[in-house]
């Protein structure tokens, strides 16, 4: 009799469910040798974008998308989405202050995408990418050294573990204080160019891991032409010669992260500025071959503003806390966990309440601190909880994917991205290997 195969959801449980990082490891692993063996590959989006930078095609926007919790299940509703769609371009991703606050580490998030992807019978190249990989200014500050090493130990991590796709947020080190726009911007394209040269050191030979840049802080002034032609120039000088550089420039346009949260609990509508965006996106292909602008801190917007995106060339779009509250506040979400994650938060977060806030700011602001200790508890709803909550989020998705046009460019990324396997070499060395005998870049 041949083996029993393996049951690829148990495995991604129990590495979710596990607080042992070995273990997680082997078990990541396993999924991973499961996927490769299904053609189902982490892969770098660069070539794609530098392509979208020649101009070979457009009209859509790549959905980035961070998933605090379920992941297992709302990564297996955008597998569902995409086969429906026939779409190959869309990213998963988790920022640096996710990781911690979800219980998220790059081994564990990776493999739970991995394992969704095998569940729902996708192949191709799947996309995973560290959001918001940001330069803390205080800390900085105090000791640069200490707090680029601390960043460049989270880099080796999340590219060990297949995030082939890294944003680098040095843009809180922009001082708006000084002279000129050159001084302005100078820590900010200094400090990329030095984590960039890092990510061209540790990447796996053969991979291009897409990096991208930030010129503007979430929530702060919008970005400008000059903001970016400074940032650009500057980079491209302090950039070791040879080096290839970002695919992408994420930029302000009058969003913030997770929206603004009025004192009934619910979201303030935002005015995006669309204008600002497209002449930046313009700029970053036409002068730096680049795949154009980023968007962050969307997936609050109004519904009608998201086809927009596609409508003016945005080259990716970064949505999150909707998912998360579309996860607290479904009906099938037991009250009881609810109120027991809200009696944990007036514990453990009371020192963010501000004075002044009401209770539901204080909770909406909060609740994502919760992802991480609850992981176990949300992650053992019943099936039909969960399947019904996620049932719900995949039509969001497929909303979402649908205004951005991120549909039918299944083949173009199978044009751009060729298939490769990483292996281990030796002790901290890797390589690409090649799959099914086609050609490296």
């Amino acid at each position: 009799m041949g083996r029993r195969p393996l049951d690829i959801e148990k495995i991604a449980l129990d590495l979710i469910l596990s607080d042992d990082t070995v273990n997680k490891k082997k078990l990541a692993q396993k999924i991973f040798n499961i996927a490769y063996k299904k053609g189902i590959y982490l892969s770098s989006i660069h070539q794609f974008y530098i392509a979208r930078g020649k101009l070979e095609f457009g009209g859509f926007t790549v959905p980035a998308i961070n998933l605090r919790s379920m992941t297992l299940d709302l990564s297996r509703a955008i597998f569902r989405v995409a086969q429906r769609n026939n779409a190959g371009a869309f990213i998963f991703e988790l920022a640096k202050s996710e990781m911690g606050y979800t219980n998220q580490p790059p081994v564990e998030y990776a493999a739970v995408v991995i394992a969704a992807a095998v569940k729902e019978g996708y192949s191709g190249p799947v996309f995973i990418q560290g959001d918001h990989f940001q330069v803390n200014a205080k800390k900085f500050g105090e000791s640069p050294d200490k707090e680029l090493e601390d960043l460049r130990v989270l880099i080796e991590e999340a590219v060990g573990a297949g995030f082939y796709n890294i944003d680098i947020d040095s843009s809180t080190l922009v001082d708006l204080s000084k002279a000129t726009i050159d001084k302005q911007q100078y820590w900010n394209y200094e400090v990329c160019a030095k984590l960039t040269q890092f990510i061209r050191k540790i990447q796996p030979r053969g991979i291009t891991v897409s990096v991208g840049g930030e010129i503007g802080e979430v929530g702060h002034k919008n970005s400008t032409p000059e903001d970016l032609r400074a940032f650009m120039q500057g980079y491209a000088k302090r950039l070791r010669k040879g080096l290839i550089g970002i695919s992408k420039i994420s930029v302000q346009t009058g969003t913030s992260h997770g929206g603004v949260v009025l004192p009934d609990g619910t979201v303030a509508q935002v005015k995006l500025d669309f204008d600002t965006l497209k002449t930046l996106s313009e700029i970053a292909r036409s002068e730096y071959g680049l795949a154009g602008a980023v968007q962050h801190g969307a997936s609050t917007l109004p519904a009608e503003a998201f086809h927009k995106f596609a409508e003016i060339d945005t080259a990716e779009v970064h949505l999150a806390t909707e998912f998360q509250n579309m996860i607290y506040e479904s009906k099938y979400f037991p009250k009881e966990l609810k109120a027991k994650i809200y009696d944990w938060l007036k514990v453990n977060a009371a020192g963010e309440k501000k004075e002044g806030e009401s209770e539901e700011q204080f909770f909406y602001k909060t609740r994502k601190k919760a992802l991480g200790p609850f992981k176990g508890e949300i992650m053992g709803l019943s099936q039909d909880a969960r399947d019904a909550i996620a049932g719900e989020i995949e039509q969001k998705f497929e909303f979402l994917f649908k205004q951005l046009n991120s549909v039918n460019n299944k083949d173009l990324v199978n044009k751009h991205i060729i298939l490769k396997r990483v292996i281990s070499r030796k002790h901290h060395e890797k390589e690409a290997v090649v799959h099914d005998g086609e050609g490296a870049d």
